[in-house]
């Protein structure tokens, strides 16, 4: 079995993940490592911060590794949050105040379209690889649903009438840009035997 490490203490996503990779591959994170340092994220874009990530464990480890970074991008706000997703509201990252932050500034804005993007950087045999997944929707005007995280509550996915917290997390994983991103880490990874 394939062992990666997952560049995270976020156990929300390293669930997620574990539950999309198949058997061939076990996924453990940097709490598994009892590494406890907080990866600085001071890239300017999702991959530089996912390769940021991804060359931590690399450096420290000297293991097969992968590194995410996700951000909401909403079309009326340029693309905020962004790169900034995580911290929008200020730090610490705090998903409420983030929350709270982008429905203040897109109150009275009718165009709320906006994207989930991840972007995956993998550290394979000294050798980097990206994937990247994308999923369209739109934010709605107060939460609804309590599962999933971030920005959950608010993100309806095109084609649904549901947001992310709401849908089952077999449906969430299948659509999702995240899903959509470990997909192809996967079908790469199963080229490589």
């Amino acid at each position: 079995m394939k062992q990666l490490v997952f560049a995270t203490h976020n156990a929300h996503k390293l669930e997620e993940v574990a539950k999309m990779l198949d058997d061939m591959i076990q996924v453990v994170s940097l709490t598994d490592l009892r590494c406890t340092e907080e990866i600085p994220e001071k890239g300017f874009n999702l991959q530089s911060n996912a390769l940021q990530k991804a060359q931590f464990v690399d450096e420290r480890f000297k293991c097969d590794c992968f590194g995410d970074d996700t951000g909401l991008e909403v079309e009326a706000l340029n693309g905020e949050p962004g790169v900034f997703s995580a911290r929008y509201a200020g730090e610490p990252a705090n998903s409420e105040a983030n929350i709270e932050k982008l429905l203040k500034n897109l109150k009275g804005i009718t165009n709320r379209n906006a994207q989930f993007r991840t972007v995956i950087a993998l550290i394979y045999r000294q050798r980097i690889h990206y994937f990247e997944g994308v999923i369209k929707g739109r934010i709605i005007e107060e939460r609804q649903g309590d599962h999933g995280f971030g920005y959950d509550s608010i993100f309806m996915p095109n084609g649904y009438d549901q947001t992310f917290a709401e849908l089952p997390a077999e449906v969430k994983n299948t659509i999702s840009h995240r899903g959509q991103a470990i997909r192809k880490l996967v079908t790469f990874l199963n080229t490589q035997n």
